[in-house]
């Protein structure tokens, strides 16, 4: 039981909090940071001009610089931190600040736009900001966590600058901003739907951490007032809850779809004598799937095998929309889009060939090299290690050659070592230095011959 116990000490102690918070400290900062005055008031706008331009030009590092600038989550804390107080003066400046907040943003970004000579001519960025998605809840809600703690921890680290990055506010209000320029409502509404989810989430985390690190909650000398203002956060808390709740479902079902859409449309890319070129995914009214195919007119049979085939994949058949682009010769018009597909293929032969060819090559050419590196011996090491085991061994003789019998006349490979001696080494030394050197130098082939040096240069 004592390891266990161990444990079970040992996990306590690393998430333990207590230790390491201070929410008095917490609670002044987040008061102190809710206003937008001044300075802060400034770099909002030059943050956000900045921002802008990063999504003008479709420059994530540019986005990121600005959202690490910006002051915007100082009002949104306090709304949270208010509402688990019961602190309802905090909660009524805090939304007002959050209000300026807005409204500073908007009118930074819709006059660069309305300013800007850049033309967006590929608007990626802009448009990932006007699609929220079951992941921008989890990063709002998590981000918001991390934001709240590293409030409350007496030494402050740099978890704020990777929240302000996560959540990303700023990049929904420069969009909501080019909507409002451009006159495109969608962008408007789709980017500032996105703002208001990120805020919702983060005030939902602050709020659970605040009741969870037990916040000191405002007294009244009115217990009438006490219990009203009590009623009003409890309010409106259920009212950030539900939407919030309906919110992380729908986006849960809509991810689904799209995951169950993908696959069903890429097990019908041909379906009778029409071929599928196009689809999308539309959640404005529901969930549907608008298929595009082109070619002959699909029959009845035809459409409800293709509305069961969706069924295997989760998919009902009023959430399918089948759309034919037919033409009178559409027989010229299926070849012409299977001469794409064809050509595609092509493509993709094409580059696996080339692939073979240099996997073939890179093949070759390591084979080439072992071999030079078979070739290359070290000859000054082979003769130190083989004077080291027979001093008698002076000098050593290495060449690759072939041996041919007189016979035959047939040539074999041959690597021809020759040691020079003061005296001549037995049988036995003969054939263990022979061993030896096929094992070395890693070669069957190899033929010693000894020689013995003259009297006379021994002596020398």
């Amino acid at each position: 039981m004592t390891p266990i116990r161990d444990i079970i000490a040992l996990v306590k102690s690393t998430l333990n909090l207590n230790d390491y918070i201070d929410t008095t400290l917490a609670e002044k900062s987040i008061r102190s940071n809710i206003y937008f005055r001044g300075p802060n008031a400034w770099i909002l706008v030059i943050a956000m001009v900045i921002a802008s331009i990063g999504l003008n030009v479709n420059s994530i590092p540019v986005i990121i610089g600005a959202m690490l600038i910006s002051p915007l989550m100082g009002p949104i804390f306090g709304v949270g931190l208010g509402l688990g107080t019961n602190d309802f003066e905090l909660v009524k400046a805090s939304v007002k600040n959050l209000l300026i907040m807005v409204s500073i943003s908007l009118i930074a970004s819709l006059l660069y736009f309305l300013l800007t000579p850049l033309n967006l001519s590929n608007p990626s960025e802009l448009l990932a900001r006007t699609n929220p998605t079951i992941y921008d809840v989890a990063i709002a809600l998590f981000g918001g966590f991390a934001g709240i703690l590293e409030q409350c921890r007496k030494e402050k680290g740099t978890v704020f600058a990777g929240v302000a990055i996560a959540t990303a506010l700023m990049p929904p209000l420069c969009t909501a901003g080019f909507g409002l320029a451009s006159g495109n409502f969608a962008y408007f509404i789709g980017a500032t739907y996105l703002f208001v989810i990120n805020c919702i989430f983060i005030m939902l985390a602050t709020y659970i951490s605040v009741k969870y690190l037990k916040f000191r909650e405002v007294d009244f000398a009115d217990e009438l007032k006490q219990k009203k203002t009590r009623r009003i956060s409890t309010i409106l808390i259920i009212l950030f809850i539900v939407p919030s709740i309906w919110s992380a479902v729908t986006f849960v079902k809509q991810n689904n779809f799209e995951g169950n859409a993908k696959l069903f449309v890429d097990n019908c890319k041909v379906v009778g004598r029409s071929i599928l070129y196009d689809y999308k995914i539309d959640h404005s009214n529901g969930s549907v799937v608008q298929l595009f195919f082109s070619g002959e007119q699909l029959d009845d049979i035809t459409k409800a095998d293709l509305l069961q085939r969706a069924s295997t994949f989760g998919i009902k058949a009023e959430q399918v929309s089948i759309n034919v682009h037919s033409t009178v010769d559409n027989t010229n018009d299926i070849e012409m889009i299977k001469g794409i597909y064809d050509k595609m293929d092509a493509e993709v032969e094409k580059r696996n060939t080339e692939i073979t060819r240099q996997q073939q090559e890179i093949a070759r050419l390591q084979q080439e090299l072992a071999a030079t590196q078979r070739t290359t011996l070290p000859y000054t090491q082979i003769t130190r290690e083989i004077s080291g085991i027979y001093p008698m061994v002076k000098s050593v003789t290495i060449g690759r050659g072939a041996k041919v019998s007189v016979d035959s006349l047939h040539a074999q490979p041959c690597l021809s070592v020759i040691v020079h001696t003061t005296s001549v080494l037995t049988q036995e030394q003969h054939i263990h230095l022979n061993e030896w050197l096929k094992i070395r130098l890693d070669d069957t082939t190899v033929e010693l011959t000894q020689l013995a040096l003259p009297a006379d240069s021994v002596a020398q």
